[in-house]
């Protein structure tokens, strides 16, 4: 997620695509219009404030909806807006939605290993902003998205009833959440996504 960043006052902008998803991830779109362009110390508070115990069914069901409104827009895009590029450092838009994919199903994971006590003594370090494929086609999109979901569906069940608990994954950008609160970042994480993949499509609507 390097290089990704949310415009300044985003919550008084009109952004009807954010105002449909409210409605069906309430958490992750409340903790996402208060972000301020680098600003990820309002992100911790809001997930801490929301992401307590008992709380990843409803954040798991949060993450289904926001893979059902990516899948939308991958399925909406015009061929040639895959290899457009996606508003992240060089990368085209294939790459964004790849490294979304990977990126949501890998802090879930991450979550439910030391929820689970199954931490790796060696696990690596978070590397953010490793692109997706870039020729990657419209149906292998679909399908990483769909992998996802499964993996954060599985995932989760090992977090649940221990969402408070500390989770050893360091991220050089919001440093260390607890367990459940890597699941509502990961829903932050896909909003993010999703403002550059609706400017895209709205630039190719006007064309």
């Amino acid at each position: 997620m390097a290089g990704v960043t949310t415009p300044p006052a985003l919550r008084d902008r009109a952004l009807p695509w954010l105002d449909a998803i409210e409605a069906v991830a309430p958490n992750a779109v409340a903790a996402f219009r208060g972000i301020e362009a680098g600003r990820f110390i309002s992100v911790r508070r809001e997930v801490r404030r929301r992401a307590g115990h008992g709380s990843a069914p409803t954040t798991t069901a949060e993450l289904e909806a926001l893979a059902t409104a990516l899948a939308r827009v991958v399925d909406r895009l015009p061929e040639e807006a895959l290899r457009a590029p996606g508003g992240e450092a060089d990368w085209n838009v294939a790459q964004t939605i790849g490294h979304d994919a990977a990126a949501r199903s890998g802090l879930v994971l991450a979550a439910s290993l030391a929820a689970s006590g199954r931490w790796p003594p060696d696990a690596p370090a978070v590397v953010p902003g490793v692109p997706g494929a870039p020729d990657a086609s419209r149906d292998r999109l679909l399908g990483r998205i769909d992998q996802s979901r499964r993996i954060i569906a599985r995932s989760a069940r090992a977090v649940e009833g221990h969402e408070t608990e500390p989770c050893p994954l360091e991220h050089p950008l919001v440093g260390r959440l607890r367990c459940g609160e890597w699941l509502l970042f990961a829903g932050i994480h896909d909003l993010m996504h999703l403002e550059q993949l609706h400017r895209i499509e709205e630039a190719f609507a006007t064309r």
